[in-house]
């Protein structure tokens, strides 16, 4: 199981390692989940505290002891909805904040797994109807085949045709990936053998997404028509020269 996902979602490292150990033990006083989860007495008696305020635990009193228990980890989305609910109430004021700002930035620098996230949905909210991308190295699956498979598909459900030039590094991934029937609406060729940068280049209307495939990656994000326009002189060429 991936604890990233339950960081997403705004859980605290040691949030998920209680919550983590309590599904473990089932029903639990602090003792063991202190000796389960390594973490300081104190820390786990207000993780668990925070817990419970976010629904995601219960305790009975037994004695002057609490007993600690798990609530169902399908309880889970009702807490991203509550969450989705009271953001989706400042949003307009958000957007309202935004729109005050005069000038739009070029150039925008991201750093880490989060950071090509937000590239990546900035990118889907770019307008136009293709996706290209030049150069995605075997690196770039430190994502999660689940996140690109939920990517590629919100993109085919906003109509938006994808042609990828991947490097050859990610024939056989992206075989097995296509092979469920993942990737629609999508062309896909690649390098030839011997060439792997471990760069990536999507072009998305006037946008440009430069990844950075390092071992904690690096996005510029670009907000240029006439680079833009260049880049995609520079895609074509390569597409017509790649192989299948």
């Amino acid at each position: 199981m991936d604890p990233q996902i339950l960081e997403d979602i705004g859980l605290t490292n040691a949030e998920i390692k209680v919550y983590i150990a309590l599904l473990e033990l089932g029903s639990s006083t602090a003792g063991p989940i202190l000796d389960k989860t390594n973490l300081h007495n104190s820390v786990v008696h207000m993780t668990l505290n925070k817990l419970i305020d976010k629904g995601l635990v219960t305790y009975l009193k037994e004695g002057k002891r609490n007993n600690y228990q798990p609530t169902n980890p399908k309880h889970i989305l009702d807490y991203i909805d509550q969450k989705k609910e009271r953001f989706e109430k400042i949003l307009p004021e958000l957007l309202a904040k935004q729109g005050l700002s005069k000038e739009k930035p070029e150039v925008m620098m991201f750093r880490g797994i989060r950071g090509i996230r937000e590239i990546l949905f900035e990118l889907l909210e770019a307008g136009g109807k293709e996706h290209h991308t030049i150069g995605s190295p075997l690196e770039s699956v430190m994502m999660g085949d689940a996140f690109w498979i939920d990517y590629h598909q919100k993109r085919a459900r906003k109509k938006i045709k994808a042609k990828l030039l991947f490097n050859e590094s990610l024939r056989e991934w992206t075989k097995k990936v296509r092979a469920t029937g993942h990737y629609p609406h999508a062309e896909i060729k690649f390098y030839a053998k011997g060439f792997e940068p471990l760069s990536e280049t999507i072009i998305r209307n006037d946008q440009i997404g430069i990844l950075l495939w390092v071992e904690k990656p690096i996005g510029i994000l670009v907000h240029n028509k006439e680079l833009a326009e260049s880049y995609e002189k520079y895609f074509q060429f390569l597409w017509d020269k790649a192989k299948n």
